[in-house]
């Protein structure tokens, strides 16, 4: 058979080819002769999950991982920025063409799913929800399993797949790389049953892919511009070499030096070292980090709640404002006030609604004010840097807080 992406040829006989597949599957599995030799790409596919000891009879699919699982995942996703060009590009499609699209992680692990209603209650049966595991050592020869494992593009068409179970179903797949790195950030999937094969699947999956690792490249310099611009003045004070970096160590802007791409990414207790200049201490500022050669790692952080909206004042080598919402202020508050030992989300989710039902909220509140305050706020458990002297004013004569409902802030401002 013919190697290649595509599982078909145009205008072949799709039932035609199915059984002939068929045949192969069973044949190799069995130690017969085949009628026709799997393309190679699918062959290396098989060889290696027999090695691995995958069953072609395999009834359930492995567990799906856990709903809070799936959560952090796709709170930690990259992908999750470019769903609306995805969805854009190929749910309306999906549901048009009685597909389903899916977006896995670099593990193979589903976090998101659309597309057909019919098919996807057709793909409940096979395990192919949210939170499963779709790796060829999991589930065999698939298109997202044998992407990965490939770092490519696959389409697989009927019996092609490994596992017997799958042999109604088609699928297209296309890894997603940081256009940054060339890391593998997952990939993306159109599947439907195994009569809908169409070979321009193949090239609208792999644009959907460019569009969305081209927006990911726009909002990285996206973000690298806004930093830039709020790091020149601090810059154009230092007297010595000095650099504005992101969270991942993306260089923004230099000043005194000569130019560099990326470092080690910053962390609040770990000095960087850079070639060419020395030991830089990394200090906090809107959108990633200010890296110097020497200075007082001493910061301090006012909470200002004489202002509307409230402010972060911040002052180490330069100095800084945020504007922050009343439920950071809050947040801030109680985690100065949890002092070294911080707080986890289900502290937290207590402390600010009275109960644990807000975990999903508290995590997305505490990942926004973490991306604004950089590495002033730490995590596990959620706590202020333990070099960041913290300046709260008195809390019953600030309005803000005396209007709070949240628990915690109550029994500081009544205590």
């Amino acid at each position: 058979m013919d190697e290649g992406v595509c599982a078909i040829r145009p205008g072949i006989d799709v039932g035609r080819h199915a059984r002939l597949l068929a045949r192969v599957h069973d044949a190799l599995l069995s130690g017969d002769r085949p009628p026709a030799h799997p393309r190679r790409l699918v062959a290396r596919s098989w060889q290696r999950v027999r090695a691995q000891g995958v069953d072609p009879d395999l009834g359930a699919p492995p567990d799906p991982v856990a709903a809070a699982e799936v959560e952090r995942r796709r709170a930690q996703s990259p992908l999750r920025a470019v769903l609306p060009e995805l969805r854009v590009a190929l749910t309306s499609v999906a549901e048009d063409a009685r597909h389903v699209m899916v977006v896995t992680d670099a593990d193979g692990v589903l976090l998101w799913r659309e597309g057909s209603s019919r098919v996807r209650h057709r793909a409940d049966g096979l395990g192919f929800t949210e939170g499963a595991v779709w790796s060829e050592s999991a589930v065999g020869t698939n298109a997202i399993g044998t992407a990965l494992a490939e770092d490519t593009p696959v389409q697989i068409f009927s019996a092609e797949h490994f596992v017997r179970t799958h042999h109604s179903w088609t699928c297209t797949a296309c890894p997603v790389h940081d256009p940054r790195t060339g890391e593998l950030l997952g990939v993306v999937d159109v599947s439907g049953p195994a009569e809908t094969v169409h070979p321009t699947t193949v090239a609208l999956v792999g644009t959907a892919v460019k569009l969305a690792e081209a927006s990911l490249w726009r909002r990285h310099e996206s973000r690298l511009d806004a930093l830039r611009a709020v790091a020149a003045p601090m810059l154009a004070g230092l007297s010595g070499p000095g650099l504005a970096v992101d969270e991942h160590g993306w260089v923004a802007a230099v000043a005194g030096m000569r130019p560099v791409d990326r470092v080690a990414a910053p962390r609040a207790d770990r000095p960087v070292e850079i070639h060419g200049v020395g030991v830089c201490l990394p200090e906090p500022v809107p959108g990633g980090w200010l890296l110097r050669l020497s200075g007082s790692r001493r910061i301090r952080l006012t909470l200002d709640l004489t202002h509307r909206p409230a402010r972060a004042v911040v002052e180490g080598s330069a100095r800084w404002i945020h504007p922050l919402s009343t439920r950071h202020v809050e947040v801030l508050v109680l985690l100065a006030e949890a002092g070294r030992a911080g707080m986890d989300a289900a502290e937290l989710s207590v402390a600010l609604y009275g109960d644990r039902d807000h975990l999903v909220t508290v995590r997305a509140e505490l990942s926004r004010l973490r991306r604004s305050l950089g590495g002033l706020l730490l995590a596990r458990p959620y706590r202020i840097a333990p070099e960041v002297e913290v300046a709260v004013p008195d809390l019953a004569g600030s309005r803000t807080l005396r209007a709070s409902t949240a628990p915690g802030i109550r029994r500081l401002v009544d205590g």
